[in-house]
């Protein structure tokens, strides 16, 4: 089959034909998960034990971590976070994913969200259909550009099935990914993103997920205040990330995984049967507050009575609500449960938005549509969260299905972008990446050297010498070496110092000095060194600091080689060829 393939059709016919597949493909899986999730927790709402203050709401999101954790366990460990993971396998593994994150990551989200985890099953969604991408691709022998073309045909097909907004997966695959918007990769990503919507629309997905009655005409009098909500969609967008990683932190610290399932479970549990709308995703909260419903999220579990206390009370309870949501998420993370931060963010921003515009209205400051600020809200925090902020813009513009927000959208979307960005540089998705250096953006640069590695350009056929040695035992290492560099070691093999021929060039021709000089005598402290786990960007500005053309490296400080300029441009320059 490969060779007919080599013979008959070319890779670019290959991938049109695979993104239609791999969107249909893909837009089917999501949906099934989607759909199927909501199917669950609309029955665990439904009361189906018949229990008491609804202690479903307790112990199902307890055993749905647990049961997570426990079948990561048994197929191989914790997938990880889809996104990043995905993000990894681009920048350091060359877009190759194993199959396992096929299902890994399918099957994890599904029990975690449907029976309570307080998290997402976009994120998840993106990571199995990148995954599908990339072994379709490693199927078909695709090189380097075209299989990260295909992940990213995938991806933007899972976004377009699940929020029917086409336009908005190719740009998340564009501003997440990094990829460039090309003729050749336009194509293939309009071709994925529309086979997943018309997927959408064939099963009739988005019956499920959000509904918008009516949109509000835009007042230019408005803007101060969607000024006023980007600010605020910043500062809440800041919590959010800095409270994700407080709390894996603190679990990071838990001995064990069933120490980390008892103390986030429970606490997860506890806090979701206290706020029962933080079960699950959260879309049914949301499409509450949209449609001006509020009052229904207070239907159950012991705030029910909030509604009975005054709008003021309801605020409040709204407020705590959104507040809680961060928390709940990170608990469900926390304790070994799989999904995504797309929906908890949409949710967190649907009800700031919303919060926002109706205490300006109690207030009598203003009075403002909050289906309006409620879907701007869902933006803002997008883009501060995930930074996104086109994603954001066009995936709001199209769940609404118009533009009459588009002013408002890009004014909050840009504002919390900027100020979130400016207070926190990198997105949950990709601050450990880019801690390691392994983070590919639309700067060529740094995404290409992201590509390389230390241990692909390292030299190693340097001849070492001892500090002990006699320029006479030198002069035979020299005769046997095409180099004219020598890394001196100590006995335990770290590096000391470094030898050149203009060092020994004074008493090479005196056979008289070849016994009385040492090569301790001779040599030169190492100027800079870089280890061999350090990142390129790194590498690279070490020899702008020390002017060297070549640099020792050493792992745990012991010496491995060199990486010198030319060998670093060459596979900089091969590496680039590559990667356009």
């Amino acid at each position: 089959m490969l060779t007919w393939r080599a013979r008959h059709v070319t890779q670019s016919q290959l991938v049109h034909v695979a993104a239609i597949l791999l969107g249909l493909g893909a837009g089917l899986a999501a949906v099934l998960l989607k759909n199927g999730v909501h199917l669950v927790q609309e029955y665990v709402h439904g009361d189906p034990l018949g229990l008491s203050f609804d202690l479903f709401f307790f112990l199902f999101p307890v055993i749905g971590v647990g049961l997570t954790a426990l079948l990561s366990h048994v197929s191989g460990g914790r997938p990880g976070e889809a996104i990043p993971v995905t993000l990894h396998a681009i920048s350091r593994k060359r877009g190759f994913m194993g199959i396992r994150y096929i299902y890994a990551w399918y099957v994890s989200s599904f029990v975690t969200a449907g029976l309570g985890g307080s998290v997402g099953l976009e994120g998840p969604g993106v990571g199995t259909g990148a995954a599908i991408g990339s072994n379709v691709g490693r199927l078909f022998r695709l090189d380097y550009r075209n299989r990260i073309l295909l992940l990213g045909c995938a991806a933007a097909g899972v976004l377009a099935a699940v929020f029917n907004a086409p336009i908005a997966g190719i740009i998340f695959t564009i501003e997440i990914f990094s990829l460039d918007l090309t003729l050749a990769s336009l194509v293939p990503l309009l071709l994925a993103s529309i086979s997943g919507a018309l997927m959408s629309h064939f099963l009739k997905a988005n019956e499920f997920l959000l509904h918008v009655d009516a949109v509000a005409p835009f007042a230019i009098g408005d803007v101060p205040l969607y000024i006023i909500l980007g600010l605020i969609a910043a500062v809440v967008s800041v919590y959010f990330t800095k409270s994700f990683f407080v709390f894996e932190g603190l679990f990071d610290r838990l001995p064990s995984g069933i120490a980390r399932w008892a103390a986030g479970g429970l606490a997860l549990g506890l806090l979701v049967w206290l706020l029962p709308p933080l079960y699950g995703e959260g879309f049914q909260s949301v499409n509450f507050l949209l449609n001006g419903q509020e009052a229904d999220i207070f239907s159950s579990g012991f705030s029910a009575d909030v509604v009975t206390w005054g709008s003021v009370w309801l605020l409040g309870g709204l407020l705590m609500i959104m507040l809680a949501k961060i928390v709940a998420a990170s608990l469900t993370f926390g304790a070994g449960g799989v999904g995504g931060i797309f929906a908890p963010s949409l949710f967190t921003g649907c009800v700031l938005g919303f919060v926002f515009a109706k205490s300006l209205s109690l207030m009598g400051i203003a009075d403002i549509d909050s289906t309006n600020f409620a879907l701007v809200g869902m933006a803002g925090l997008m883009a501060g969260v995930l930074h996104s902020p086109l994603t954001a813009i066009f995936m709001i513009a199209e769940i609404t299905g118009g533009y009459e927000l588009f002013l408002p959208l890009m004014i909050v979307s840009a504002i919390s972008f900027a100020t979130a960005r400016h207070l926190l540089p990198y997105s949950i998705y990709t601050k450990k990446l880019a801690q390691r250096g392994e983070l590919i953006t639309h700067n060529k640069d740094q995404a290409v050297l992201s590509q390389l590695s230390i241990r692909d350009i390292v030299e190693r056929d340097f001849q070492s010498v001892h500090a002990t040695m006699t320029v006479g035992e030198l002069i035979d290492v020299i005769a046997a070496s095409r180099r004219n560099l020598f890394p001196v070691l100590d006995e335990t093999g770290c590096l000391i110092g470094i030898l050149t021929l203009d060092d020994v060039r004074p008493v090479m021709f005196d056979p008289a000095m070849y016994n009385l000089i040492l090569v301790g005598e001779l040599m030169d402290p190492p100027p800079a060194s870089v280890d061999i786990a350090e990142n390129m960007p790194a590498v690279v500005q070490r020899f702008q600091e020390t002017g060297l053309w070549n640099i020792p490296v050493v792992e745990n400080g012991r010496y491995v080689g060199f990486v010198s300029k030319s060998k670093l441009f060459s596979m900089y320059r091969r590496k680039l060829l590559e990667f356009s």
